[in-house]
């Protein structure tokens, strides 16, 4: 029989000091600022470029050097936590993140500003997993899904208002104050994380035995290098016109070769700084692969979205987050809906159904035209998302199936990882399909375009008619029909590519339906059997 202290330390009967909402908010409000700060940058950039003197490919680094540090730290976070300790971890991104914002507002050179979003992003990226990981080992399981959807209503919101609060930063301040915002965030957070957060037992005892661990020195390094090379490839590949430029070749064989030895070496090794054989665990190996299409999908279609008002329909940046803003308040609504639901119904079901919803809500997009108002595509983006807590949720929790308490760490880092890696690759392959599908699109249109054709000599001389009327000579009206009937076809082209990527990514999202089921329960006598909760 055990004895009460050994029962003390048992993570199946630890609880929090303090309220598990109290600390569920608590690091929510880092999730908030995090995920705020990257939706901001995305729409200041121009104004970044033309006040440090940058063109805009050089500015873009700006997003790509946050991104690819967000990449290396996301994949050895769990480690580090263990190492370290979560607390200690967790804070230490949270201070470098909100200093790192400091250092971004009052850089006054590109190259400054690019080494401020480095560190930024080392922080930036072990802020999710580790908060992840304190809300599974704060809440019993059966709270856990509700502990998720406080999580993922920052998650949702943060991006939704990003744009419109960016465009009225940059145009009523400058863009150094869409970082200097974080600065009371990064501080509040701070103090309520030292009050509230803590480490559980068994994460004391792991960070006592890490101590006495060699470091794996060569899987840091190799995973650094791989995963580096991995996003600088994914990022910079459609402009740089993917293989044909030597660049990407070099980067793309670098990360393909060094992670892959990454992997072997890790698998072999008695204390690895990511513990790959997780994936041989049914739920989880399951939950990773679906958190990858669902990075696709959601950051695909947050990018097409505002694009495609902007480049076709000309709207601003403003604007065009304002059609996003309302469906993140309907996600958020959403996802309190999803928690309350998740102890009621079979999880795996609540997972399909959010993809068919998903798929549906996508499909509907190929519907977008050039004549679509404001109000229709404000509608349509949010039946878009309804379905997405539904899958978030539900994933986030089968995620601790039957693992051990001392790796939700590494299960943390390891999904968020994935749902990057998803966004990341998602947006570079739809962004690479939209420039060859329009291509594509412009060869099949123009073959229709036939001078002599009525529709043809109709559109002409409509369009030839009101350009005269408007003080303009025959023949310069005549040149500029021919011109605008040129940029009408590139127009439909581009409009008829952007419903293609829409009709492809519904497709393999209800492709998806299925694969849920093949995810284990949390076993009935869950609060009796740590195992089975994944040492909860």
């Amino acid at each position: 029989m055990a004895t009460p202290t050994t029962n003390a330390l048992t993570p199946a009967v630890w609880k929090p000091s303090h309220n598990p909402w109290a600390v569920a908010l608590t690091v929510t409000l880092a999730t908030f600022m995090e995920v705020l700060d990257t939706s901001i940058a995305n729409v200041a950039l121009p104004h970044m470029a033309g006040s440090l003197g940058a063109s805009q490919d050089e500015a873009t680094w700006v997003l790509t050097s946050y991104l690819v540090s967000s990449a290396i730290v996301l994949p050895i976070s769990g480690w580090l936590s263990n190492r370290f300790g979560r607390k200690r971890f967790y804070m230490t991104c949270v201070a470098l993140f909100t200093v790192c914002s400091l250092l971004c507002g009052i850089a006054n050179t590109l190259p400054l500003l690019i080494i401020a979003r480095i560190l930024q992003g080392a922080g930036g990226g072990g802020l999710a997993p580790s908060e992840q990981a304190i809300l599974a080992d704060t809440f019993p399981i059966e709270k856990r899904g509700q502990a998720f959807a406080v999580y993922g209503m920052a998650v949702v919101v943060a991006p939704a208002i990003g744009p419109t609060l960016g465009g009225w930063i940059t145009d009523n301040f400058n863009w150094h104050w869409i970082f200097f915002i974080n600065l009371p965030v990064g501080l509040l957070s701070l103090y309520l994380s030292n009050r509230m957060v803590e480490d559980p037992p068994h994460l004391k005892l792991r960070k006592e035995q890490a101590k006495h661990e060699k470091i794996d020195f060569m899987g840091l390094g190799l995973v650094a290098l791989g995963v580096g090379c991995l996003e600088f490839t994914l990022d910079k590949g459609q402009q740089k016109d993917w293989f044909s430029d030597p660049m990407i070749v070099t980067f793309a064989s670098l990360a393909v070769i060094v992670l892959v030895t990454f992997a072997i070496w890790e698998w072999n090794h008695p204390d690895p700084i990511v513990d790959l054989k997780l994936l041989k665990n049914r739920n989880f190996g399951t939950a990773v692969f679906l958190q990858l299409i669902l990075g696709m999908v959601l950051f695909g279609s947050t990018v097409l979205i505002p694009q495609y008002l902007q480049v076709l329909l000309g709207y601003t940046a403003e604007r065009a987050g304002m059609v996003l803003s309302p469906a993140g308040f309907v996600m958020m609504a959403m996802m309190f809906v999803a928690g309350r639901s998740l102890g009621k119904f079979d999880p795996r079901l609540m997972v399909s159904l959010g993809y068919i919803a998903t798929a549906l809500g996508i499909y509907n997009l190929t519907r977008l035209d050039l004549n679509t108002a404001f109000g229709t595509v404000t509608l349509w983006r949010m039946l878009q998302v309804v379905g997405l807590p539904f899958i978030f949720i539900p994933i986030s929790t089968l995620n601790y199936v039957g693992v051990p308490a001392n790796k939700t760490n590494q299960i943390s880092s390891l999904s968020n990882f994935a749902r990057n890696l998803g966004g990341s690759a998602g947006t570079a392959l739809l962004t690479t399909f939209l420039a060859r599908s329009s291509q594509v699109h412009q060869v099949a249109l123009s073959a229709n375009v036939i001078p002599g054709s009525v529709p043809y000599r109709l559109y002409m001389n409509r369009m030839k008619d009101l350009l005269i009327s408007g003080g303009m000579s025959s023949s310069a009206a005549t040149q500029m029909a021919i011109g605008r009937a040129y940029q009408e076809m590139l127009r439909q082209a581009s409009m008829l590519s952007y419903q293609n990527a829409f009709l492809i990514l519904s497709v393999v999202i209800l492709l998806l339906t299925p694969l849920p089921f093949i995810m284990r329960l949390p076993s009935k006598n869950t609060k009796l059997d740590p195992e089975a909760l994944g040492g909860h």
